[in-house]
């Protein structure tokens, strides 16, 4: 039995079942959904496809992140149990929620000074912050102490990449992500803009690109272009959606296509409410390991 508890937030975008056969703690973040507050249970709560069924149908959103005294709670259950924690946390660049762990972090340090809270920042979100976590997962499970883990987070997390594309701009344009001009001639066009994570965990738009098809293959071009190992990728590679599971998978397709290598199936997961609230449905991400994030 491992002496560290590894944990995560909920905005790594990995199923319950996912997190419970790693051995993986989450705590849920929150939003609101037509004037009613409910956690990002995964979809227990509110499912999944109902969540972006009711946005579609003009319900307002909004999200918020875990509070200080929230962490406090969540990390004392396990300090309590004589266990330490390693948790890493959504973005810094999308979140304060790094800030309030390591805020409570520091609080508890003096209830437990014998105990070790290690907080991280993933600099990424959706199911790339999962697929940094599942490989953490693999390091404590080959014996690697939480000091190993840092270290090893610190120096590859930035070869975790993130690259999210949306057919769908309504809600871009509503978060005002995307100009009102500029979305009414991109819907017109049928532009699909191309973005990814940059190395301080923000999300960066890349591309412009014409028509659906177009960017699907874009999106699996950048794959080969920055994967560890160009075309023979052997690592694992995610890919999650915002109720639009058919261009999921034909990103999945393409993906298992070029590269034969691939450390299993490609995992198709949802984007989650909290990142969802921002996107609305209609948007893909692809997730794997590459070269270093730079800019």
């Amino acid at each position: 039995m491992s002496e560290f508890v590894l944990s995560c937030c909920s905005t790594a975008d990995l199923s319950k079942e996912h997190f419970e056969s790693r051995g993986i703690e989450y705590v849920c973040f929150h939003y609101n959904l037509g004037g009613t507050d409910y956690p990002d249970d995964l979809g227990h709560t509110v499912p999944f496809k109902t969540f972006y069924q009711r946005m579609v149908n003009g319900e307002d959103t909004r999200t918020s992140q875990v509070n200080v005294e929230e962490y406090i709670d969540y990390f004392k259950s396990f300090l309590e149990q004589g266990k330490d924690v390693f948790h890493l946390s959504l973005s810094s660049g999308l979140s304060g929620s790094y800030n309030s762990a390591r805020n409570a972090a520091e609080l508890l340090k003096e209830e437990y000074p014998h105990r070790k809270i290690y907080v991280l920042d993933s600099l990424g979100a959706s199911s790339g912050f999962g697929l940094l976590i599942d490989k953490l997962a693999d390091l404590r499970d080959e014996g690697k102490s939480m000091d190993e883990i840092k270290e090893w987070v610190e120096n590859n997390r930035l070869n975790l990449h993130h690259w999210f594309f949306s057919t769908d701009l309504t809600f871009y344009i509503k978060g005002g992500r995307v100009s009102k001009v500029a979305g009414f001639f991109g819907g017109m066009l049928g532009i699909c803009p191309l973005l990814n994570m940059n190395n301080l965990g923000k999300l960066i738009a890349r591309e412009k690109i014409r028509s659906k098809r177009k960017v699907i293959e874009r999106i699996v071009d950048k794959m080969e272009k920055h994967a560890k190992g160009g075309l023979n990728y052997s690592g694992k590679c995610y890919i999650c959606h915002s109720d639009c599971l058919e261009d999921a998978q034909a990103v999945k397709a393409l993906v298992e296509e070029r590269f034969p290598n691939l450390n299993g199936e490609v995992e198709i997961n949802w984007i989650g409410t909290t990142i969802g609230s921002h996107t609305g449905p209609g948007t893909v991400a692809l997730f794997f390991w590459g070269d270093e994030r730079v800019e």
